[in-house]
C-alpha cells in the first residue's frame, strides 16, 4: 500500500516558484469542484494568512508569506486540491518570456 502511495505521489509531483522573501511570485487563483482559492504575495514578515487544509498546503510547500482566502465549498479535500492547483498556475518572468517569444516566431 506504501509503495502504492510513494509511486504515485512522484507521478504527481509540481514545482513551485518562490520568491526571496519566500512568498509566491504572483496573484494567483485555483478551482476545483465547487471551491475556488485566491492567493496573493504578502511582504516579508506577515506569515501565512490562511485557514484549514489550504494553510497546511502552504506549509508544506515552503511558502511563508502568503494571504490567501477559500471561496465555495468547505470541503477540505477540494480545498486542499483548489490550492495545489492554484500553486500549479505559478510562472516566473523566465517561463512568460519565453512563452512570448514563443508566440512571436
Amino acid at each position: 500500500m506504501l509503495k502504492k502511495a510513494k509511486t504515485d505521489g512522484r507521478k504527481n509531483l509540481i514545482k513551485i516558484p518562490i520568491t526571496k522573501s519566500l512568498s509566491i511570485p504572483h496573484r494567483v487563483t485555483g478551482d476545483f469542484g465547487a471551491c475556488k482559492i485566491i492567493m496573493r504575495p504578502s511582504i516579508e514578515g506577515s506569515g501565512v494568512i490562511a485557514g484549514g487544509a489550504v494553510r497546511t498546503v502552504l506549509e508544506v510547500a515552503g511558502i511563508k508569506n502568503v494571504i490567501a482566502k477559500q471561496l465555495g465549498s468547505d470541503n477540505l479535500l477540494n480545498n486542499a486540491r483548489a490550492s495545489i492547483c492554484a500553486l500549479g498556475n505559478l510562472t516566473t518572468k523566465s517561463q512568460v518570456a519565453k512563452k512570448r517569444d514563443l508566440n512571436l516566431n
